[in-house]
């Protein structure tokens, strides 16, 4: 049976991963947004190039703005209006500044992508699962929804409200028998810390240096497990990091001497 997944932000990292090794599997059709409609549709050649047989439909969404959401839900093809899976990847951090210190417009982005964000969406693709015989919702969280480090404040608030969300999804969902789950990542090597650091490469790569971090290919590759376990299994929380991090600060780093 085809599935029909919904991802957002998949236009690079873990959403672009998520798609490509989900059109790998052969039994899902892809439902891809984002901000970035250019690279969806490279994304989309590079799938069908590779997987001819693989559905795509690529449509630009701002998560953060509650009328397009609700405007391009509401009038996707009739052909694409069944949704199976949602993958709530969308998210961004903003500075690693403290709070006192922190600029409002960062903050304002951070909340109005990682926790609106996913309200919008989840509110106006649950209804397109009505009719699923096997609906899932896979919320992207991190290991900043577990604990707080140093100049995280509003991030690590963010990712903590993605946590709750989760639980709260978990409990009123149930009746529709809608499986929801968190997947949450330590330090994983793909846009975030360019994005965070706006576009200062270098200060980005360095936060990886020493240590082998995880992959956008890697969480992809764990999601898939999650959508394929049976009916009567959820996964409710699950919590991944790299070998070489122990918690969000504590971090060893094979450096040169």
């Amino acid at each position: 049976m085809m599935r029909t997944v919904l991802i957002t932000g998949a236009s690079s990292g873990i959403g672009e991963a998520c798609a490509k090794v989900l059109a790998s599997e052969s039994r899902y059709r892809l439902l891809l947004c984002a901000r970035r409609l250019q690279r969806l549709h490279e994304i989309q050649s590079e799938i069908q190039e590779l997987f001819p047989s693989c559905d795509v439909f690529c449509f630009e969404l701002d998560v953060r703005d509650r009328e397009q959401v609700e405007n391009t839900f509401a009038n996707l093809p009739v052909e694409w209006r069944d949704v199976d899976i949602l993958i709530n990847n969308a998210g961004l951090s903003q500075g690693l500044d403290p709070i006192h210190e922190g600029s409002t417009g960062d903050w304002d982005r951070m909340i109005d992508t990682n926790v609106k964000g996913l309200l919008y969406v989840t509110k106006y693709a649950v209804p397109l699962m009505e009719n699923s015989p096997a609906p899932h919702i896979v919320n992207l969280g991190s290991i900043a929804g577990k604990e707080v480090y140093p100049n995280g404040n509003v991030y690590c608030a963010t990712k903590h409200a993605v946590d709750a969300l989760t639980q709260a999804m978990r409990i009123d969902l149930l009746t529709k028998g809608i499986k929801v789950t968190s997947v949450d990542p330590g330090m994983v090597e793909t846009e975030f810390s360019e994005v965070r650091f706006k576009g200062d490469k270098e200060r980005a790569k360095a936060v990886y240096k020493g240590i082998t971090p995880l992959s956008g290919q890697d969480i992809a590759e764990i999601i898939s497990f999650v959508l394929s376990r049976p009916a009567h299994v959820n996964i409710n929380d699950l919590l991944v990091m790299p070998t070489a991090q122990a918690t969000g600060t504590i971090i060893k780093r094979d450096l040169p001497d």
